[in-house]
């Protein structure tokens, strides 16, 4: 299995020390003063402009991001989760209301429109039982995203995305 390899810089344009990584890290600051691009050179990763895998989030893949501030960052790149590749199939269970109450259901591939497609306008819960999966606030794939690995995601008000609806969501494909 291939591992993923980013590198972070402190200055935009990949400029200033750098810090390399091929796993997840908490805290940048152990490494670097602060963190305003990174260059992937292999695999996918989700950086967080907090600390702990927090706050907003932003999905990267085999390439230059010379400005965090271009990525929807408002503070500067704080942690980063390795994605680790999936081969095999994908599925996912969304609900319209938390603890998995109201309307279910089951998805294996990409939707671009939640609304449009399960007359759903509220997705408040999902449990992902395979694959690795990015939520989007708005149709097509656009907005504030949210990175969901396999396990149970009983209340996205409670891990910090009160007031935000998702509205799309794509699997993280082997590709990166």
């Amino acid at each position: 299995m291939t591992m993923g390899k980013i590198i972070f810089y402190e200055e935009r344009n990949f400029q200033g020390r750098s810090y390399e990584t091929s796993s997840d890290c908490a805290d940048m600051s152990s490494h670097l003063s602060r963190c305003h691009s990174c260059r992937v050179e292999s695999g996918c990763f989700m950086v967080y402009d907090r600390t702990n895998f927090m706050g907003n989030q932003y999905f990267v893949r085999r390439g230059e991001y010379s400005d965090y501030q271009r990525m929807g960052m408002s503070d500067c790149i704080r942690s980063c989760r390795m994605i680790p590749m999936h081969r095999g199939q994908f599925r996912i269970r969304i609900y319209e209301r938390e603890d998995f109450g109201g309307q279910m259901h089951e998805c294996m591939e990409d939707c671009d429109s939640i609304m449009d497609r399960y007359r759903m306008s509220d997705c408040m819960s999902c449990h992902v039982m395979d694959g690795h999966w990015l939520m989007y606030e708005q149709p097509q794939f656009r907005g504030r995203m949210m990175y969901l690995r396999p396990g149970e995601y009983r209340s996205f008000r409670e891990m910090g995305y009160g007031g935000t609806r998702f509205m799309s969501m794509r699997r993280i494909m082997d590709s990166c």
